[in-house]
């Protein structure tokens, strides 16, 4: 019957070509629906890809899963706007980001699909899904943070100072013209400047950098103690009695501490404390690290004198003072003469005074300040290269940003 079908002239040309453009017409079709579909998932990777970055620039240790999610969601959304809107919504709906790491590096893992509906109409639709991630390393070794987004000053350098930060970067998250501020007659060396913003007075012979200018408009840096948890807050100790006293570890509650305090290494929980020594009055504690808890706070005027080091193994190895988020209390430390503080010295929601003096100057100390704003005056040297004395804890300016894959 087909020899005969196909053997006869009779007009069965056109119902032969009709029959042959069948699987033509279906690869066609499939040729259409890989290329629609090829081009759809080429731009849902840019769009990954593009989101990923974006995140990088802007992700903070203090962010819920929901704001990296509602981060990355806007940048990828804007991204895939140029889709069709009906793939649009459903790549938007299936978008995903989370973050992961610590200070020393952080990934930014992203997925989403596609859904392209079929050339051929009974045909299930052609589906591609896609990945990024994204890696974020932290930039050059700092002695100096200022976490204020906007601050005018975020790091402020003024009167007859001279600090030395060899090494070392000074860096603020401000996005102000001013962030680094140097004047007066005051001198810093450092080995640079990273800010979001902008540096005054940072420039020769008052202000010497490794790096030759100050690098402005960069990346914001990491919070170095963003995943330190504070202690649970135990039962209140007695506080001993006279102008000369030595504390053991534990919690103190609702009390001044005055006159000439001595620490016994270990942790100590401040619950509504105040501690100002007044005058002639110290605070000395090697191996100890202070949680300023309540509203606790500590102010050492410049004829007092503090000296003061951190543990340098455990959970809180290299901490020395540890305002919580909450506590707005100003943190000064305007030690006298003899006066040395070493470690990390961390108020994110206050401003830190800090003022040296020649003992500071002279010696150089592992110290590392972050606080919502930073004040500097006084003489004083900040050392790098602290691995040791600071438990291997690092604290470190901007960062660098790569696509992984």
């Amino acid at each position: 019957m087909l020899a005969q079908f196909w053997a006869s002239k009779r007009g069965n040309f056109a119902v032969a070509t009709a029959v042959a453009a069948v699987p033509l017409m279906l690869a066609v079709a499939g040729a259409v629906n890989l290329v629609g579909t090829s081009d759809d998932a080429a731009q849902l990777q840019n769009s990954l890809d593009a989101a990923g970055l974006a995140i990088g620039t802007k992700y903070m240790a203090s962010m819920s899963a929901s704001d990296v999610q509602q981060l990355g969601q806007t940048f990828f959304a804007a991204n895939m706007s140029v889709a069709d809107a009906g793939e649009y919504a459903g790549s938007v709906s299936a978008f995903q980001a989370t973050a992961s790491g610590s200070p020393s590096g952080y990934t930014i893992a992203l997925s989403s699909s596609i859904s392209r509906p079929s050339f051929i109409s009974s045909a299930s639709d052609w589906q591609a899904t896609r990945s990024a991630s994204v890696k974020i390393k932290p930039g050059a070794e700092a002695c100096v943070l200022a976490l204020n987004e906007h601050a005018d000053d975020a790091v402020n350098f003024q009167g007859t100072t001279s600090v030395a930060m060899n090494g070392c970067v000074i860096a603020a998250n401000s996005d102000a013209s001013d962030a680094v501020n140097r004047g007066g007659s005051a001198v810093v060396s450092a080995a640079c400047v990273s800010t979001v913003g902008e540096t005054e007075g940072m420039t020769p012979p008052s202000a010497t950098l490794t790096c030759g200018t100050p690098l402005e408009n960069q990346y914001a840096s990491f919070d170095p103690l963003a995943d330190v948890v504070p202690p649970a807050l135990g039962t209140c100790k007695s506080m001993p009695n006279g102008k000369m006293v030595t504390l053991s570890p534990g919690t103190y509650c609702d009390k001044s501490w005055t006159g000439k305090i001595t620490l016994n290494p270990g942790v100590y929980i401040l619950r509504g404390v105040s501690v100002k020594p007044g005058g002639n009055g110290t605070l000395t504690g090697a191996g100890v690290t202070l949680f300023l808890m309540e509203g606790s706070q500590i102010y050492i005027n410049a004829n007092e004198q503090v000296n003061l080091s951190p543990m340098t193994t455990g959970p809180y190895a290299g901490i020395t003072i540890y305002q919580p988020h909450g506590n707005t209390s100003a943190l000064t430390l305007n030690g006298g003469d003899g006066s040395v503080i070493s470690g990390f010295i961390y108020a994110p929601d206050a401003t830190i005074t800090y003022a040296g003096n020649s003992d500071m100057n002279s010696q150089g100390s592992c110290l590392r300040l972050v606080g919502d704003t930073v004040q500097i005056t006084g003489n004083s040297a900040f050392k790098s290269d602290c691995a040791a004395e600071l438990g291997s804890r690092e604290m470190y300016a901007s960062r660098m940003i790569t696509l992984a894959k």
